[in-house]
């Protein structure tokens, strides 16, 4: 039965991002959006890669079609369960590589005021630059030497994009909640890149950080069942300790965190096409394929089948 109380249930999907986005990009190539650095884009068929330079944080998201975007000398793709996020002073490539009258290629692309990101980031940090194994410098919106990040467009994100969006029709909405709703994506997405970053730090910090060589561990084996007193015994700790500590690192509890692991690697093996649903809730740690595709449907939005379907147009195995 759906709770009435949770206004995420069963309320958003891409669908909705995909409406919103079409409702402000009338024309094909750039529209102007009602905010500062907001620009909407509506193509018909693919382009030639172009170059462009952002001044500040820029977010990329994309409702409907795929993109290749190289930053740094790296190349990347996204598409609608995605978001790319660049660097500022950074130029970059863009190509669109899936795009058609029947389905165009829709998107919007939003600067980011920095100073409301090193706020944020320094929110979030906060607290945890006191502890042994505390993330990097708060200061910093991207790691070192990267210049841009994908991550999974999950529900939260999703919500907060379409919240935005959708105050910026009212002048009154657009003065007083744009700016909260804008924050709030902020955050969102620093939460994913710090993620990333921690499964990128694991591997080579196993040795000295606890939290570090779980986070390892629990990546080379989601396809074990594991519990915290389990994971909290293999770095020599209580499980009240070990939970404690994880949580200032990493933001989340232990089961949070894994779950997490679970679904963006169940995402990865979904775009991949190879595997059956089933197969792909085994191979993530998930004993009950419907508790899976529950879960998966909570933070993206969709069935793992649907997201399937809509990314790769292809028929999946039974």
């Amino acid at each position: 039965m759906t709770n009435p109380l949770n206004p995420l249930e069963f309320r958003i999907s891409p669908g909705d991002l995909v409406a919103e986005i079409k409702s402000h990009a009338h024309v094909v190539g750039l529209n102007e959006g009602l905010w500062p650095g907001l620009t909407f884009y509506r193509f018909e068929s693919p382009a030639a890669p172009e170059w462009e330079e952002v001044r500040e944080l820029h977010l990329c998201v994309i409702a409907q079609g795929r993109k290749r975007v190289t930053a740094g000398g790296v190349e990347c793709y996204y598409d609608p369960l995605t978001y790319l996020a660049i660097s500022e002073n950074v130029p970059f490539c863009t190509e669109i590589i899936e795009a058609s009258p029947a389905k165009p290629f829709l998107s919007f692309g939003l600067q980011l005021d920095p100073d409301l990101v090193r706020q944020v980031s320094s929110d979030i940090l906060l607290e945890r630059e006191t502890t042994a194994f505390a993330s990097p410098r708060a200061a910093q919106p991207l790691p070192e030497g990267h210049h841009s990040f994908v991550s999974g467009l999950d529900r939260d994100m999703m919500d907060a994009i379409l919240r935005f969006l959708r105050s910026l029709s009212s002048p009154a909405d657009r003065r007083v909640l744009a700016p909260v709703f804008q924050k709030e994506i902020v955050y969102r997405a620093l939460q994913a890149e710090q993620y990333t970053r921690l499964v990128e730090r694991a591997a080579s910090e196993s040795a000295s950080n606890p939290v570090s060589a779980i986070i390892a561990y629990v990546s080379e084996h989601l396809a074990e069942p594991m519990s915290v007193s389990d994971l909290a015994e293999r770095a020599c700790m209580s499980p009240s300790a070990f939970s404690h500590l994880f949580r200032d690192v990493a933001g989340k509890s232990p089961y949070q965190f894994i779950k997490e692991m679970r679904l963006t690697r169940a995402r990865e093996l979904v775009i991949e096409n190879e595997n059956s649903i089933t197969a792909i809730s085994k191979a993530v740690g998930y004993r009950s394929t419907s508790h899976f595709i529950n879960e998966f449907r909570d933070r993206y939005g969709m069935t793992p089948r649907a997201c399937g379907d809509a990314l790769a147009g292809r028929e999946r195995p039974a």
